[in-house]
């Protein structure tokens, strides 16, 4: 029989917060909470809490959010909270060699991968985005490598032809939870077998920027299409279109042997060329197959549907993208 384990959560955005409500859940005692300090949001860029803060605050726990914890007295706060383990999932901050040596069993790390591939910033999107089959959680022991310690438990699920990053976040998070749960008994048990990373299959997520967000037509549909659903919900595909930007938010790629029923536009098609407009979207030419839009935003409106966006204007033949006139 194990005795509930004291643990301090450190943790940031959403995707932080399903593990420490199943830590809350949980026979092990949550006795403090660090999370990044309070940032300026929305258009009034008014101070806001992370949802860990705000998760922590439901739950009337002690929360820490300091800068750093590289000073001597941050340190020493943290280390007066005698933890047995520290879990951080998405932090957001660098922890030094003398805070993973505080805890009792060190410093765990709910990672969003299938390690060594993905370490980094983004990399649930960039598993989307490179066409991966598969991503995962690993439950990693922290070291002072950027995401290189020992692997302790890995858990799998498919990526799925419908996958956007909102919807495999969601599904990680929760896989986190489970994977954390596995792990925890094991290392009260000694039953933990650490596995080194192979540093010949690293890949790095490096993170995302609103300008890698903008289509180039001149790629195949296939990759496009990747990178809607990679950059869905965030920094969000997009094209110019009358000298401003057309968020693209859910498409569809076909290939040049599916799209039968297109026209026929001989030699004159370029990349970025709407072909057709029916119910079911509007139709893109691209370097290699066709793009399919279904779902679109224009500046300054609300996402809707494509087909409902092309009744008021005059589309087919018009051409999207930067160097469209």
């Amino acid at each position: 029989m194990t005795s509930p384990l004291r643990i301090v959560f450190a943790g940031t955005p959403d995707f932080s917060v399903a593990p420490l409500k199943r830590l809350m859940a949980s026979e092990h005692e949550v006795i403090a909470v660090y999370t990044q300090p309070d940032r300026p949001a929305g258009r009034g860029q008014k101070l806001t809490a992370s949802p860990v803060k705000q998760a922590a605050i439901d739950f009337d726990l002690p929360v820490y959010q300091p800068l750093s914890l590289k000073p001597e007295d941050v340190q020493s706060e943290l280390a007066a909270l005698n933890a047995d383990v520290m879990i951080v999932v998405a932090y957001g901050l660098i922890l030094p060699k003398a805070v993973l040596e505080m805890p009792r069993f060190g410093c765990l790390n709910i990672h969003a991968s299938l390690l060594p591939r993905w370490r980094g910033a983004a990399p649930i999107q960039r598993a989307i985005e490179s066409g991966d089959a598969e991503s995962g959680v690993t439950i990693m022991q922290m070291d002072v490598g950027l995401d290189t310690g020992d692997m302790l438990t890995i858990l799998k699920t498919p990526i799925t032809a419908d996958d956007t990053a909102q919807t495999l976040h969601d599904r990680l998070s929760e896989l986190g939870c489970d994977a954390l749960m596995q792990t925890l008994p094991d290392i009260q048990n000694g039953h933990l077998k650490p596995v080194k990373q192979d540093e010949s299959l690293v890949t790095y997520a490096e993170k995302l920027n609103k300008a890698e967000a903008e289509i180039d037509w001149q790629l195949p549909a296939s990759l496009i299409q990747r990178k809607v659903q990679a950059f869905n919900p965030w920094p969000v595909a997009f094209t110019q279109y009358q000298g401003k930007p057309l968020r693209v938010w859910q498409s569809q790629a076909i290939s040049t042997q599916d799209a039968q029923n297109l026209p026929d536009w001989g030699t004159d098609v370029q990349p970025g060329q709407v072909l057709q407009v029916e119910k079911q979207g509007v139709d893109i030419a691209t370097g290699e197959g066709v793009l399919r839009i279904t779902q679109l935003q224009a500046s300054g409106k609300k996402a809707m549907n494509a087909y409902d966006f092309a009744q008021a204007r005059n589309l087919v033949g018009e051409v999207f993208g930067a160097t469209a006139e």
